[in-house]
């Protein structure tokens, strides 16, 4: 037991206290002044000590042990040997010892939570990600399960690798808190393992030149494995090596035959090989050439590949169906050109892709008409439709025919999760494109139809789709009469356009006379298009349904691509988004177009109707200003959409203009980025297992800087820049392996912007490179908190160095003390000393009790006079009987008795009286 004091510091206050007391003592003389000084000082005492907080000490009784089980995959086959030594360290603890266990990797969580009478666990049973060992957060978590003013001790169970983190610093914090850490060496299973450990090419090259390519290779044994390296996941370099044991340096060459963005890709196999996730490794490389375009279309619909060929630029063509899938994959080009691609052929993470190489990296974008392009192609609320400068719908016409749709979806049960969303999702937006005098029904099916929007106008779209969206699965698939249902809705409407359009992914239970029913509602003008979802639908079916309703059929294996389908589908209903009236074009400012329509400007035949975008750049527009070609700055790209075809079908005479290529040519000159390739110099490096890049500036340039990080999926990657030294900045990359690509937006003070797009690779966590035990870090954690290495299980529990203390306050005591010193000193004060001395405190108590006996006399007297007038009234009357004589001899028996305790009463009182005399004399 001890005492400690929080406020030492305040015991300077006795000094002035004892100034006044010695102030008082000097002005005053005599017993009394002296007793109020002594109580004076006692009070200063007791209230000075009181601020001070002093708390009494009491050991604590017990450890609370707290086990930290390295999990990660270095030592993932060592996960018995800790629960044994956790077992064998619990059964040598006492009552009044507790303890928890963590397991950790690359996160830490709480397997068991701290208790003193815990079952102890068979087997681990959190989920830790075992891709990294981070130790600071295990150790965090850790010392949060220990009580303040508690013995604590953790027991770190692990090889020691650390790859996330750092320990040490958490180490420190722990040593403040008096927490020790002891440490169980694990020690790594050695398996036959090579790693891809290094790929070198250079960051920049020129298109055609000799890249010289560096592999590095580790393994801890001798062994055959083949190396290839792809160049944008076209496999470029096959070669099988003879791998030696330790370091082995490999070098290839291969000249470029593309620009922009490579990633390169290194990868090793062989037979044994432990761990498969450290056998890749990228590298990304900035290629300077020409100009590179990705032309998407079907087939050749009109000249445009012909003519930018012509023009210089390196074209590439590919159907819809075969566009990457990945970001890498898009950045090889610096422009993208969609030439009547409908929106069904690409799926919703390829369109978010696209939008991210523009508005994040610069890539341009022109969408070219058709009859499967814009509105028509499906495009409506699509990442496609945010990049351009213009929206899907017609908004503000007047031109529109009256349209009836009705939606039949299945909600089976085999629709339930992602199929049913994306079709409810699709529904929502096909009734934004309608009109609020369009007429709408919605039915949903299983083994019965549910009506869920009764056909009828559509007068309020956000109530229809909150319908929609609130539709759940159900059972079983029940077409034809839901089908029926539909046609019969729409049947007795008065409208231009009926469509129906039926989605499903299942098979009907009942057959029904669909043919017939179709025909009839032909006679309706109602069309019928449908949908196949998944590869369990009646295909032929709905194909031969859709073939006789006149309308389109849709195979769906992707099913994101499902609301591009009905806002397609909703569009299409209409057939009034094409503008097929002849008309001359207007060039709002020809001076932009470097003379080419200096001999005035060709007839157009057709274009779709779509509305422009505010901030959009109107060049060409129609007699009804409708955008024509429309261009902006999206991001740091640049977008572009023409309305018309390149086919010459809709651009009418613009085909055969002699200065036809070079409207294609400009279009695209327009779009392209405009790129610096090295204002930069960049670097990465490995900081408490966190990637930083370091960006440096040519002539360390202090220019304001935006920066966009994006991984090579798509992912947008959140990251601050920080300025950390003139024209130096510095990004932290979050955990995670792959490649990512960066782009910096560099402002001038002329309001002049460069950019610059590079991509760098974050390799394979060190958790996948053959390590011995770090037994040097576990080694110092234990120092540095006065723990140790462990080899008896029994030493788990044993006392710890740095004894904990339960602290009791006792300032609440010493002001109750101080409190009642104070009210004595005023009680002395006002009645003075004397009036506590034992003389007078005798003549209180004296005074008081003769009071007290002259009472009881005049009582005893009223008393005695009573009992004589009774007497005599009792002499006068007949005595009666022997009894009442006996009763009247017990009752003066009683008298007597009064009259002699009254008589010693009166003898004690003159005795006092006269001893009071006595004493006064």
């Amino acid at each position: 037991m001890g005492i400690e004091f929080k406020f030492p510091f305040l015991f300077l206050l006795l000094i002035p206290a004892g100034i006044t007391v010695f102030f008082y003592l000097k002005a005053n003389r005599g017993k009394q002044a002296y007793v109020i000084a002594g109580l004076r000082t006692c009070v200063y005492i007791l209230l000075i000590t009181a601020l001070t907080v002093p708390q009494i000490l009491w050991p604590v009784q017990g450890e609370t042990v707290v086990f930290v089980v390295d999990r990660s995959k270095s030592v993932e086959s060592k996960q018995g040997t800790s629960l044994d030594w956790i077992e064998k360290g619990v059964e040598n603890k006492n009552g009044k010892d507790s303890y928890a266990i963590i397991a950790f990797g690359e996160n830490a969580l709480v397997e068991q939570q701290t208790g003193k009478d815990s079952a102890l666990i068979s087997d681990f049973r959190t989920a830790v990600s075992a891709n990294e060992t981070n130790i600071e957060e295990a150790l965090h978590l850790a010392a949060s399960l220990i009580p303040a003013h508690k013995n604590g001790r953790i027991v770190l169970l692990s090889d020691g690798n650390e790859t996330a983190g750092n320990s040490l610093d958490a180490a420190a914090l722990l040593k403040n808190k008096q927490i020790e850490i002891d440490y169980v060496l694990l020690e790594s299973e050695q398996y036959e393992d090579l790693s891809f450990s290094g790929l070198e090419v250079p960051a920049f090259m020129y298109e055609g030149e000799e890249a010289r390519i560096q592999v590095q290779i580790d393994s801890n044994a001798d062994k055959k494995a083949t190396i290839r390296i792809s160049e944008n996941n076209r496999e470029i370099l096959k070669e099988t090596v003879n791998v030696k044991k330790g370091t082995n340096l490999y070098t290839f060459s291969h000249k470029t035959a593309s620009s922009g963005l490579i990633v390169y890709k290194g990868e090793i196999s062989a037979e044994n090989d432990a761990y498969i996730e450290n056998n890749i490794f990228y590298r990304v490389s900035n290629i300077e050439g020409i100009p590179k375009v990705l032309l998407v279309q079907n087939e050749e619909y009109g000249r445009a590949g012909q003519i930018l060929s012509d023009a210089g630029f390196i074209v590439e063509t590919i159907a819809p169906e075969k566009l990457p899938t990945n970001l890498s994959g898009f950045l090889a080009y610096q422009a993208i050109i969609f030439n009547n691609v409908p929106a069904t052929q690409v799926s919703e993470k390829q369109m978010k892709l696209i939008e991210r190489a523009v508005k994040e990296f610069g890539t341009g974008f022109v969408m070219a008409g058709g009859e499967n392009s814009f509105g028509l192609g499906g495009y409506f609320k699509t990442p496609v439709e945010k990049l351009l400068p213009v929206e899907m719908d017609i908004k503000g016409k007047k031109r529109m025919p009256s349209l009836g749709l009705v939606i039949v979806m299945d909600r089976s049960s085999s629709m339930t999760g992602s199929k049913l969303e994306l079709a409810k999702e699709a529904a929502a937006r096909s009734v934004e494109l309608l009109r609020e005098e369009d007429t709408l029904g919605f039915i949903a099916f299983d083994d019965r139809p549910w009506v869920i929007i009764e056909t009828g106008p559509l007068k309020n779209k956000e109530k229809a789709v909150e319908k929609i969206l609130f539709v759940g699965p159900g059972g079983g698939t029940e077409i034809f009469s839901s089908l029926a249902m539909a046609y019969d809705s729409l049947s007795g409407h008065k409208l231009q356009r009926k469509h129906i359009i039926l989605l499903t992914d299942g098979q009907s239970a009942r057959d029904g006379d669909y043919f017939g029913l179709i025909e009839e509602g032909r006679k309706n003008n109602i069309t019928l298009s449908t949908v196949a979802l998944g590869a369990d639908a009646d295909k032929a079916l709905l194909e031969a349904l859709a073939e006789a309703g006149a309308g389109r059929f849709y195979d769906v294996t992707d099913t994101s691509s499902i609301p591009t389908i009905l806002s397609r589908e909703t569009v299409m209903a209409t057939r009034t988004y094409i503008e097929d009236e002849p008309f001359y074009p207007i060039v709002s400012s020809p001076a932009d177009w470097e003379g080419l329509f200096d001999a005035g400007v060709p007839r157009m035949n057709a274009y779709i109707a779509t509305t422009p975008k505010g901030g959009a750049n109107l060049q060409i527009t129609s007699e009804k200003d409708d955008p024509v070609y429309a261009q902006w700055q999206y991001g740091m790209g640049r977008a572009a959409a023409f309305t018309a075809d390149f086919s010459g079908k809709w651009s009418g005479d613009w085909a055969r203009w002699e200065k036809w290529p070079s409207f294609i040519t400009k279009m695209i000159t327009n779009i392209l980025p405009r790129y610096q390739t090295t204002p930069y110099h960049i670097s990465l490096e490995k900081r408490n297992g966190e990637t930083i890049i370091l960006l440096e500036a040519a002539g360390n340039k202090a220019l304001p800087v935006e920066t966009a990080l994006v991984s090579d999926h798509g992912e947008k990657v959140d990251v601050k820049t920080k300025l950390i030294a003139p024209g130096k900045y510095e990004l932290t990359v979050p955990n995670g392996s792959g490649v990512y690509f960066l782009n910096v937006k560099q402002t001038h003070k002329d309001g002049s912007v460069n950019i610059f797009q590079t991509g760098f690779t974050v390799p394979y966590s060190g958790e996948f490179l053959f390590k011995k035990a770090n037994k040097e870090l576990l080694s110092k954690l234990a120092e540095l908190t006065g723990g140790r290495q462990l080899s008896d299980p029994a030493d788990i529990f044993r006392e710890s160095k740095n004894k904990a203390y339960e602290k009791q306050s006792v300032s609440r005591w010493l002001l109750l003390s101080a409190f009642l010193l104070f009210f004595t000193e005023i009680a002395i004060r006002r009645f003075g000393l004397k009036f506590f001395t034992e003389k007078a405190f005798l003549q209180r108590t004296e005074l008081r009790n003769a009071k007290e006996i002259r009472k009881t006399v005049q009582q005893q007297s009223k008393a005695k006079a009573t009992v004589e007038k009774t007497e005599q009234l009792a002499q006068r009357k007949d005595t009666g009987t022997g009894n009442e004589e006996k009763k009247r001899r017990g009752k003066d028996t009683e008298k007597n008795n009064q009259r002699s305790s009254i008589e010693v009463r009166e003898q004690q009182l003159h005795r006092l009286l006269e001893a009071k005399r006595r004493r006064d004399k």
